[in-house]
């Protein structure tokens, strides 16, 4: 069964970090790519990171660019998501998602569940 599962989330201070992970199951995390998404409340859901399939070429929206750094570890099926000088506008629910296609532009296909991320002093 394909599954996705988001942990790591969890309350911090501005300017700390986090690490999340998005572990898979049912299929070979490296043959796809995954997008990391994440939702604040009253907001859209938008994509903020992706690694490609194969390749592992990664792709940063602007809000988290510099901060933020995407990867996988393909012995344990997991793609990461680092998470650092987090700020309050950082605060929302993170997915990951397996999207279609080989690229970072493809739509998602499958989700996980979602992580809490609070960012608060």
């Amino acid at each position: 069964q394909l599954q996705l599962v988001e942990s790591g989330g969890g309350l911090v201070q501005p300017g700390g970090s986090l690490r999340l992970s998005c572990a898979a199951s049912g299929f070979t995390l490296d043959y796809y790519t995954i997008g990391w998404f994440r939702q604040a409340p009253g907001k859209e859901r938008e994509g903020i990171s992706c690694i490609s399939g194969w390749g592992g070429s990664t792709n940063y929206a602007d809000s988290v660019k510099g901060r933020f750094t995407i990867s996988r570890d393909n012995a344990k099926n997991t793609v990461y998501l680092q998470m650092n000088s987090l700020k309050p506008e950082d605060t929302a629910v993170y997915y990951c998602a397996r999207l279609r296609g080989s690229s970072c532009s493809g739509l998602p296909a499958y989700w996980g569940q979602g992580t809490q991320v609070t960012v608060s002093s």
